[in-house]
């Protein structure tokens, strides 16, 4: 049976709320406008987070989760549970903080929107159900919402939907795979260099990492590794033992030196980072930086400092990745007791209003300008942005190429 004629996840919510009627009373639902945050906050792993927060709460909370095509999300639960349903959407709102719809109450086209709507499905049932009808036809011919997840990595494969979809017995055979492989001739480098003025880039250290990409052409050809969120984010977590298990072969010249990995926030309180830990020589740690997603420390924050500390005791550098030039000013590298911040370079920053660019080189200066870092930089016109915010840490393609240049020269 092909994806399009199974029934749409509106058509299970519809029929969940018409058998909801003979047992309405003291039920609420609450309906979560995903759809209308910028596209930027809309990648598969914050919604991967979004749900992830619902999920954790059920168990105690009586409640049934439906993700809509639009990646919206509609969450029926107990209202007399209401307090822990408020407290998921203030972690939902912190975490989107630097979204027009939750700072300004606008949707990306600047008209009045909310990031939720609640319902007494008791009071309101008729209109309830109606919401869900309407939501039916407006999203009958809307194509499910591709897994974009790699977006943690440096580079992600652009494919097609025509090869298997990610299972959890594929994942297995992967895992086993994966334990067998040598995996080294997978592993990239990419500089983090200190750009000042019209200097040569200066290698500060160098972020590692497996390509995906790569990995999905060499081990996995037939299977889109994408297709499920949730398998991919075990994969990444399978990704990160084999790259500490890279790391710990400190005789390969490739991983020695200053570096940085990007690794989960359950991978290092894992028994695996334990032991990489441990075959680490106390010297080398300080130029050991763990690169951790934003996303992934306001998932859990108590994991987040319990991991930090831990780490940041026994020597390691820490920094926040997958920031945007709309949240950098929001993050306190200070206060979260880190040591860095990765800023992603967006060409939408060229046409920022000058309160923004002025409100981006305050946080640059509050973090300090040697710990905040540019990344994705393709062209030359980063560089320049970055340098007028007074950033002089660069990551990309364009650093690379220029570093390329001067080796010729």
């Amino acid at each position: 049976m092909s994806d399009s004629s199974l029934p749409s996840p509106e058509a299970f919510l519809v029929d969940y709320v018409r058998r909801l009627e003979r047992r309405k009373e003291g039920v609420g639902a609450i309906h979560v406008h995903f759809s209308k945050l910028l596209a930027f906050n809309r990648r598969d792993h914050h919604i991967r987070t979004a749900i992830g927060a619902f999920e954790e709460i059920v168990p105690e909370v009586t409640g049934r989760i439906f993700t809509l095509s639009n990646q919206d999300l509609i969450f029926i639960f107990d209202a007399a549970e209401m307090d822990e349903v408020n407290a998921v959407i203030f972690r939902l709102k912190f975490l989107f903080n630097d979204d027009p719809l939750i700072s300004d109450g606008k949707d990306e086209s600047g008209a009045p929107a909310t990031f939720t709507d609640y319902f007494d499905v008791g009071q309101e049932y008729k209109d309830f159900l109606h919401l869900t009808q309407t939501l039916v036809r407006s999203n009958a011919n809307r194509p499910r919402v591709v897994s974009k997840a790699a977006e943690r990595h440096n580079d992600h494969p652009d494919y097609g939907d025509d090869r298997m979809p990610l299972t959890p017995k594929i994942l297995g055979r992967i895992d086993e795979s994966l334990r067998r492989a040598d995996l080294s001739n997978l592993m990239r480098r990419q500089a983090i260099c200190a750009v000042v003025g019209d200097a040569n880039p200066t290698p500060v250290f160098h972020e590692l990492f497996i390509s995906i990409k790569d990995l999905q052409e060499t081990l996995l050809p037939d299977v889109n590794v994408l297709s499920n969120r949730w398998l991919f984010q075990h994969l990444t977590e399978i990704l990160d033992r084999r790259m500490l298990s890279l790391l710990t072969r400190s005789n390969d010249a490739s991983v020695t030196g200053s570096v940085s990995i990007n690794l989960n926030v359950s991978t290092l309180l894992s028994p695996d980072f334990l032991t990489f830990d441990s075959n680490v020589k106390a010297g080398q740690r300080g130029t050991i930086v763990l690169e951790l997603q934003k996303i992934d420390i306001f998932a859990d924050l108590g994991a987040f400092f319990f991991a930090r500390d831990f780490c940041r005791d026994r020597g390691y550098r820490i920094c926040i990745d997958g920031i945007s030039h709309l949240s950098l000013p929001y993050i306190n590298r200070n206060k979260l007791g880190v040591d860095m911040i990765k800023m992603i370079w967006d060409t939408d920053m060229e046409s920022m209003d000058d309160e923004h660019k002025t409100a981006m080189r305050d946080a640059v200066a509050e973090s300090g300008d040697t710990r905040v870092i540019l990344c994705r930089c393709d062209d030359e016109r980063a560089i320049k942005f970055g340098h007028g915010i007074n950033i002089t840490m660069f990551q990309g393609r364009h650093v690379e190429h220029l570093m390329s240049e001067r080796t010729k020269k």
